[in-house]
C-alpha cells in the first residue's frame, strides 16, 4: 500500500522513520513549510508534493502530522477521498469534532488510527501486560508522570491553546489514555495547575486525579516545566498483589528522555526517545500499517482517542471551575 505524510515537523520526521521500515511504499510528503518537506523528502528518497491534495490522490494511506486544530478538516477530507488515515493525537480539540471524524470514517469504510505512542513504549506495554494477567491483583493506586519542556521555535503553535488544546490536551493526554487502558472507565476528574515564568523559562504544570468506576484512583503529573533538553516519565502502579515502579532516570538500558543540552541543540518539541532495539514510533507505525493491511484491530481504537480527549477536557473544566467533574452521570 502507498502512504504519504502531511506535515514535516517533529512528528512528521518521527513517523517517517516508521514508514521507511513498515513494508509500505512510502511515496511522498507535503507540508506548509516547503523547505522542511524538501529536507524530509531528500532524507527518505520520496517526493515532496506542492500541495496535500495531490499527495492524497497518490496514496492509499495518509498520515496526518499537522497541528491539532487541522485534524478534523483533514480527516474528513481524507475520508471523502476513501483513504485510510493515521492521525497524530489528540484526535481533535472538541468531542463533537472527534465524533464527526469517527462517523465520517465509518461511513466511508476507511480505518482511522490515532497515534498514541505511549501505548507502544516497552515499559508501559509490560506494565499493562502484567496487570491484564492479574499479577497485581485489584488495582488501587496509579501514579503517572510526564514532564518535558515547552516547545520551541517554529512549532510554538503547541503553546496556543486554541490550536493545540494546551499542555493537558497535548501532553497529559498520553497518561490519561494509559490510565484508562489499565484501570477502565473514569467516573470523576479533578485537576489543579500552576503557570509561572522563572528566568524567562515558562512553566506549565498540572496534577490530575481520576476516580475509576472500579474504585481505583490515579494521580497524573504533567508539565512543560523543565529547561530545554529535559524529558522525564515515570510509572507507579499499586495493586492488592504487587507494585510496579519505573522512572526514566533510573533506567540503565532504556533512556526515554533527552539529556540537558543547549537550546540550539535540542529538538523544538520534547518527545521521549529510546535506546532499545526499535523506536516506539517505528513500532507504532508498523502496527498501524499491518492492522490496516491485514484488517486487524488497532491497539488504540478511535473511540479510545475520543475518551482520552473527554478526560483531558474534563480536567480543563475542573481547572476552570475548581470543582470535580463527574462523567457518565455519576
Amino acid at each position: 500500500m502507498k502512504v504519504g505524510i502531511i506535515g514535516a515537523g517533529t512528528m512528521g520526521n518521527a513517523h517517517a522513520k516508521g514508514w521507511q521500515k513498515s513494508g509500505a511504499e512510502f511515496v511522498g510528503v507535503s507540508a506548509k513549510n516547503k523547505e522542511s518537506a524538501k529536507q524530509l523528502a531528500e532524507t527518505y528518497g520520496i517526493k515532496a508534493y506542492d500541495n496535500h491534495q495531490d499527495l492524497l490522490e497518490a496514496v492509499d494511506i495518509i498520515d496526518l502530522c499537522v497541528p491539532s486544530d487541522l485534524h478534523k478538516d483533514m480527516v474528513l477530507e481524507a475520508a471523502r477521498a476513501k483513504k485510510h488515515i493515521i492521525c497524530e493525537k489528540p484526535i481533535a480539540l472538541t468531542l463533537e469534532d472527534a465524533e464527526a471524524m469517527i462517523a465520517a470514517c465509518n461511513k466511508a469504510g476507511v480505518r482511522l488510527f490515532i497515534a498514541m505512542v505511549v501505548r507502544f513504549f516497552p515499559q508501559y506495554r509490560a506494565a499493562k501486560a502484567a496487570i491484564d494477567a492479574g499479577q497485581l491483583g485489584e488495582l488501587g493506586v496509579i501514579r503517572l508522570k510526564r514532564i518535558g519542556y515547552q516547545p520551541l521555535g517554529d512549532e510554538a503553535w503547541f503553546t496556543d491553546d486554541k490550536r493545540s488544546g494546551g499542555m493537558i490536551v497535548d501532553l497529559m493526554l498520553h497518561d490519561l489514555d494509559y490510565a484508562r487502558s489499565i484501570a477502565g472507565e473514569v467516573k470523576r476528574v479533578y485537576a489543579k495547575s500552576i503557570r509561572s515564568t522563572v528566568n524567562d523559562a515558562p512553566g506549565d504544570y498540572a496534577l490530575i486525579t481520576l476516580g475509576f468506576e472500579s474504585g481505583a484512583m490515579a494521580l497524573i503529573e504533567g508539565g512543560w516545566a523543565y529547561p530545554p533538553g529535559f524529558f522525564r516519565t515515570g510509572i507507579d502502579i499499586a495493586g492488592s498483589e504487587g507494585l510496579i515502579e519505573w522512572q526514566s532516570d533510573d533506567s540503565q538500558t532504556i533512556k526515554p528522555f533527552l539529556k540537558p543540552q543547549e537550546r540550539t541543540k535540542v529538538a523544538r518539541v520534547g518527545i521521549p526517545s529510546s535506546s532499545i532495539a526499535e523506536d516506539p514510533y517505528v513500532t507504532e507505525i508498523k502496527h498501524a500499517y499491518e492492522a490496516i493491511r491485514d484488517n486487524k484491530p488497532f491497539l488504540v481504537s478511535p473511540e479510545d482517542g475520543l475518551e482520552a480527549l473527554r478526560l483531558a477536557l474534563a480536567a480543563k473544566e475542573s481547572l476552570k471551575t475548581g470543582q470535580v467533574v463527574f462523567l457518565g452521570g455519576n
